[in-house]
């Protein structure tokens, strides 16, 4: 089975513009979540999917590979899709961010694991218990619920599944649990694995409201009776979405 990284990665975003490109670290941004992406031990190839010359020309000088695509994608996942259509002789993809420069091996390899233990699911995903109350009602933090199975049946912004009775749950170490000891509270982790094949499909699916509405381009998979499997993790890497992250970051890596 082969397996291929790509990340997709643009030179603006809304939050933190330019971001790539930042190297208070004496590396690119783009660089160490390359670097990152490199460590795993099931994949074969890594890609940085761009529509930003800048960005070619950066990921080029530190020896990474890197392939122009169609500067319109209005998704990360289109970006990949079209990278992945020239990757004939490839069993699986996995969607890595480019702002995501933490993200360790295990999670990955996590992700192509999941996918290749079921061979019914088209795709795979990461969750990790959510260790902080107050993420539970936080927007930026993406919540996720699992069938038996770890198959996803929902993702959303809001606090998911909602305690009709708060007692019932709390927290314990780096967990939140239930009473009978289960995860309940689960972050969503923005890795995705794909069945080669099915990532080409994505982009022809029509919009959901759902997607629409939360901004989450996973609810259009399982809008149209697709399935995700989730792996868990116990931990998450921290993306890079603001200047304070980005910051914190910097003094990790230096200090």
């Amino acid at each position: 089975m082969k397996t291929v990284i790509i990340i997709p990665a643009r030179l603006e975003s809304t939050r933190l513009p330019r971001k790539m490109l930042l190297r208070e670290t004496g590396c690119s941004l783009i660089e160490h979540t390359y670097r990152s992406a490199k460590s795993s031990r099931l994949t074969q190839e890594v890609i940085v999917a761009t529509d930003s010359e800048e960005i070619f020309t950066e990921v080029e000088s530190f020896g990474g590979k890197v392939v122009m695509t169609d500067p319109n994608h209005i998704c990360g996942t289109d970006r990949v899709a079209e990278v992945a259509a020239s990757l004939t002789d490839t069993d699986f993809i996995i969607n890595v961010q480019g702002d995501e420069p933490e993200i360790c091996s295990s999670a990955i390899d996590k992700a192509i694991t999941t996918l290749a233990d079921d061979v019914q699911t088209p795709m795979s995903t990461l969750a990790t218990p959510i260790t902080e109350q107050a993420l539970l009602t936080d927007p930026n933090c993406v919540k996720v619920v699992l069938d038996e199975r770890n198959k996803a049946l929902l993702f959303s912004r809001s606090q998911i599944p909602f305690p009709r009775n708060p007692n019932d749950f709390y927290y314990c170490g780096d967990a939140s649990v239930s009473e009978q000891g289960d995860f309940v509270f689960l972050q969503h982790l923005g890795v995705y694995g794909y069945r080669r094949e099915f990532l080409l499909k994505i982009p022809d699916l029509k919009k959901c409201p759902l997607e629409q509405i939360e901004s989450l381009e996973q609810l259009r998979i399982l809008y149209h009776g697709h399935s995700i499997k989730v792996g868990l993790v116990p931990s998450s890497a921290p993306g890079i979405d603001t200047l304070e992250d980005y910051q914190a970051f910097v003094s990790r890596t230096t200090n």
